[in-house]
């Protein structure tokens, strides 16, 4: 998570990323978690497994709002795949600005209390860096709709975990869909696995069939070679 310290930037070390290999499988994880939601398909495959006949309504995500916490080029992939099914997408970063090409307004990490409140979907995408530590936690739960969801496919120490699992126990949030932990395995005695309104993967949300080979593609290719970073980014 924290990688380009000063020894590495002042070295031979040639560094390179994953970029882009990842955008669109996750934008799908994504999507996937919202549409579950939102359809209640937990439920249909329970009621299935029972072989019992309820038919009742589910909900559309047109027109719904979703706040994408991380401003890369995975949070950019997500923003318009959510914006093509028509769901209205901002976004959140480290500086706050608007015209943003994919997000239209971005909002500062710092502010994030004061802008979930008229969120339907919080989706986590940032990198774990001193700034992202912990930064949903009881005061930003607390702000947001009981009806709201949260979707974390970042990194599990985005979240504080005791005050999510509070929240989620007393309502102040609908649910989340959780792919990453700050501890992993998720240990089996853990109160997220016997909550309803809780989806668990095992931090598998960018590995598509393929992700190796394509992986192994983009290290085959001609690295490109950009200007030496001044001084220690702290994050990539």
């Amino acid at each position: 998570d924290t990688l380009l310290f000063d020894e590495l930037i002042e070295s031979d070390v040639q560094v390179t990323n994953s970029r882009g290999i990842f955008d669109r499988p996750i934008a799908e994880f994504v999507l996937g978690s919202i549409l579950t939601f939102a359809k209640d398909s937990v439920r249909s495959l329970r009621l299935q497994a029972d072989r019992t006949w309820e038919h009742r309504q589910t909900e559309q995500i047109g027109g719904t709002r979703a706040l994408v916490v991380g401003t890369g080029s995975i949070g950019r992939e997500t923003a318009r795949m959510l914006t093509a099914v028509g769901m209205n997408v901002e976004g959140v970063g480290r500086t706050a600005r608007n015209g943003d090409p994919d997000f239209g307004t971005v909002h500062a990490s710092a502010d994030l209390k004061d802008v979930v409140g008229e969120v339907d979907y919080l989706v986590l995408l940032a990198p774990l860096t001193d700034q992202t530590r912990d930064l949903v936690d009881r005061s930003v739960l607390a702000a947001m709709r009981p009806t709201a969801r949260l979707i974390n496919v970042g990194r599990g120490e985005l979240v504080v975990t005791d005050d999510l699992v509070e929240a989620l126990r007393t309502g102040a949030i609908a649910g989340a869909a959780l792919d990453v932990f700050d501890t992993e395995p998720l240990p089996s005695e853990h109160p997220l696995w016997a909550m309803d309104q809780v989806l668990i993967t095992p931090h598998m949300s960018g590995d598509a069939d393929g992700w190796r080979e394509r992986l192994a593609d983009l290290f085959k290719t001609e690295p490109k070679t950009f200007p030496p970073v001044a001084g220690n980014q702290n994050h990539l």
